[in-house]
């Protein structure tokens, strides 16, 4: 019997099945999982919370044309090249044809991920376009029947994961492309007797950590629809994990729920982190290393650095997230080298600070100015990234004794001295160690106790609000960047609105400056400073482009000693939907 006559009689299985289901259900299948306790929720969630580093991948035959298609490039979204370049489904198909990855290493990949400090590894069994990684009954547009490769990559991949002991989890598009029920009238059809069958293959043969599913916004799927799904998955698995997207309660690329209620275990913000910790709420930052999912033949094009994703998840584990990198393998099956060189370059770091990430919570501290902090019982650890020019280390508002503090990773018996100067705790330091984030270790006595973060003068006695520090409320504003390119855009609604508290300790005149951007065809707006009970207003002007910043100033305010808060606001927008790009505000002395 060839793999054609198997699979025909694996349909007439399924189709007799369907017949029978007039059975009543099991008590696993009645059972609500979306009604568990708190505490059962914890302990199926705790492996995961712990890990906060993966390794997310996307393959596909669409790593074949890699971006371009007939002289056409995508600047985004390889992955997306059927749909986005609207390549007909027989020509796309042909793409299988040559999808015969003869270089990949199941067990490379996981030891690379390993090896870059990785608890789990995230692969796309099925992206929007259909084709199927493994080798699925249900249909003979995947890996075994539609190309020269003949071999099962999840499979393959299961077996390295189980070696190496790193947890193997799945993608999963619900929506699809290629399959002729996948919209209309006949979208319960794909749901019930292709979407529904394969899932239950994965569970099964894979036995998945996680799945990760994508594609929730079609109109045909609904919120009661994810939460059918995510009681049948949990039946089949009953200690799985399953994201927010499996409903319909994501935000955008915001990627949290709306509210409660929805399908979900986990929050999924896309291409970015968010500005604050969610306290309560697990979620995972998914993040591409090179402005595309997919493979794309342009890729060093957009390739950031190694300090940056190091940055990216001390960000993320600051806040009580998790951290999934993106790598797009080649049609070959072998990772990008400079994704590997960066991810080598991860996992030197984890080597010597892992500490202060596996395991640890989100920081005490509503601001750090000089990096970020993650935290563990008796133990705080400061991620510096500006380190201090006169080796004096500030802690700001931590009321705790300190017990003791040393530098992570080869230096825990060199202990530093420590004196508290009003609510602050002043670390003696060394020179800068590491070029990326140098990790001090504080042990501290009890939970932690701190007292709100305020901004406060130089030397100079100029007060420095950055775009990192500031408090951002509204539907789309929002941090687009972080470290010398950060910035505050998205300015689209007309209550988004940025704040900062500082603190002044004299009565001082300042002038109010801040570092703006506004791209041609948008500039005309107005945006509004409010602070003490005054306010200033300033004309939004063009600019060379969203990146080319000018400084411009709306005013001067007097200020007697004392805390304030300051927010920066539209007041009417100009010739297009967004206000401005901000970069930081600063009060500077006028005397």
């Amino acid at each position: 019997m060839n793999k054609r006559e198997k699979k025909s009689l694996v349909w007439c299985l399924i189709a007799v099945c369907l017949l029978m289901t007039v059975v009543p259900p099991t008590n696993a299948a009645e059972k609500n999982y979306l009604n568990e306790s708190e505490a059962e929720t914890d302990a199926r969630m705790q492996w995961w919370r712990d890990a906060r580093f993966g390794m997310f991948i996307h393959w596909g035959i669409y790593a074949v044309p890699g971006g371009i298609h007939k002289g056409r490039s995508l600047s985004g979204g390889a992955e997306w090249i059927m749909a986005s370049l609207q390549i007909p489904k027989d020509e796309y198909e042909k793409f299988a044809d040559q999808f015969n990855p003869t270089d990949f290493d199941a067990d490379e990949w996981v030891r690379i991920a390993k090896d870059a400090g990785m608890k789990y590894i995230v692969i796309t069994s099925k992206h929007h376009d259909g084709f199927c990684l493994w080798d699925s009954d249900v249909t003979e547009y995947d890996v075994i029947d539609a190309t020269p490769y003949d071999r099962d990559i999840l499979q393959e991949l299961e077996d390295a994961c189980n070696e190496h002991g790193v947890k193997l989890c799945f993608y999963y598009s619900i929506m699809d492309w290629h399959h002729p029920d996948a919209s209309g009238d006949s979208f319960p059809k794909y749901r019930d007797e292709y979407m529904k069958p394969q899932l239950k293959e994965l569970v099964e043969r894979y036995d998945p950590a996680v799945l990760w599913f994508d594609g929730e916004w079609i109109k045909e799927w609904t919120e009661p629809q994810g939460k059918e799904l995510y009681n049948y998955i949990r039946s089949l698995k009953p200690d799985i994990i399953i994201n927010n997207r499996v409903g319909k309660g994501r935000q955008g690329m915001q990627g949290m729920n709306k509210g409660e209620g929805y399908a979900g275990d986990f929050g999924t913000p896309e291409q970015q982190i968010p500005a604050t910790g969610l306290e309560g709420v697990d979620w995972e930052s998914c993040l591409t290393m090179f402005h595309h999912w997919g493979y794309h033949k342009n890729y060093q094009k957009w390739l950031r650095s190694g300090d940056s994703f190091i940055r990216d998840l001390i960000d993320t584990t600051s806040k009580g997230g998790n951290c999934l990198l993106n790598v797009g393998p080649t049609p070959e099956g072998t990772f990008p080298p400079p994704c590997v060189q960066r991810l080598d370059q991860i996992g030197d770091w984890i080597e010597t600070y892992g500490e202060s990430i596996y395991g640890s919570t989100a920081s005490p501290f509503t601001k750090t100015p000089w990096g970020r902090c993650t935290a563990k019982p008796g133990k705080l650890y400061l991620h510096v990234y500006d380190w201090p020019a006169d080796n004096k280390l500030v802690v700001p508002g931590l009321k705790n004794k300190v017990a003791s503090a040393y530098i992570l990773g080869g230096m825990e018996g060199n202990k530093l001295s420590t004196t508290r100067k009003g609510d602050d705790v002043v670390i003696d330091v060394p020179p800068k160690m590491d070029s990326v984030a140098t990790v001090v270790v504080l042990e501290i006595e009890g939970e932690p106790e701190v007292l709100p973060w305020m901004a406060r003068p130089d030397d100079a006695g100029t007060v420095t609000l950055k775009a990192e520090d500031a408090d951002i409320k509204g539907a789309n504003v929002r941090l687009e960047q972080k470290g010398e390119n950060a910035n505050i855009g998205y300015w689209t609604g007309e209550n988004d609105t940025v704040s900062w508290k500082f603190k002044v300790d004299k009565a001082e005149t300042y002038k109010v400056q801040l570092s703006i951007s506004c791209e041609a065809g948008y500039e005309g707006g107005t945006y509004q400073v409010a602070l003490d009970g005054k306010q200033l207003t300033g004309d939004v002007s063009k600019t060379e482009g969203w990146t080319d910043y000018e400084t411009v100033s709306p005013g001067q305010v007097e200020l007697e000693p004392g805390q304030y808060n300051l927010d920066v606001k539209p007041q009417k927008f100009g010739s297009g939907n967004a206000l401005m790009n901000l970069e930081w505000v600063k009060l500077v002395p006028t005397d």
